[in-house]
């Protein structure tokens, strides 16, 4: 059995849940999403909280129930609280900035890299290097912020390019480091 999948989600207070069918739709005070769930698996609310179950007993559906189970979870989190990543740019004259819905990368490029964010997400730049990224849909921020971090990867000698904030980046010892001991 599925243990993510087993376990109720508790709705907050002011989030609004509808089922119709295989169509679950969520309301919150930060927005509203929706999606379609599998046709093997079926939700329900019930006493305040959303509970996910599967038609059989078969890893397929339990997969299918678990990821089920954690979607919807991410989007009553979304709708009340919302997600948040940030992006750090490490690298001389590497800066960012943005205006209205377009993020302007300087990463060592010669031409600056303009980066439209998608409905939903919304960019804030700190200090030319902090990227925070905000959204209530999990799934497309983080599609954003990996697809800002792809532009200029952080390379493993000077640690320069973009980054995650939690990212540790492993670095190398570089041709110095051999030459030396020789």
């Amino acid at each position: 059995m599925s243990r993510i999948g087993k376990m109720p989600i508790p709705v907050p207070a002011g989030i609004k849940v509808e089922i119709k069918g295989q169509d679950i739709s969520v309301t919150g005070k930060k927005g509203a999403l929706s999606r379609t769930v599998h046709p093997e698996i079926s939700v329900v609310l019930q006493d305040g909280e959303v509970l996910v179950s599967g038609g059989e007993n078969n890893k397929k559906i339990n997969a299918f129930r678990g990821l089920t189970r954690s979607l919807i979870n991410n989007m009553v989190v979304g709708v009340d609280q919302g997600f948040k990543k940030v992006l750090i740019i490490e690298g001389v004259g590497y800066r960012a900035s943005v205006s209205g819905k377009t993020l302007s990368l300087t990463v060592g490029y010669s031409n600056p890299v303009e980066f439209k964010l998608p409905d939903g997400v919304t960019g804030v730049v700190e200090n030319n290097t902090k990227i925070t990224l905000e959204s209530i849909d999990k799934e497309i921020l983080g599609m954003t912020a990996s697809e800002i971090r792809s532009v200029r990867k952080p390379e493993p000698y000077k640690g320069k390019g973009i980054r995650y904030e939690d990212e540790h980046i492993v670095r190398k010892a570089g041709k110095t480091g051999a030459a030396a001991a020789v």
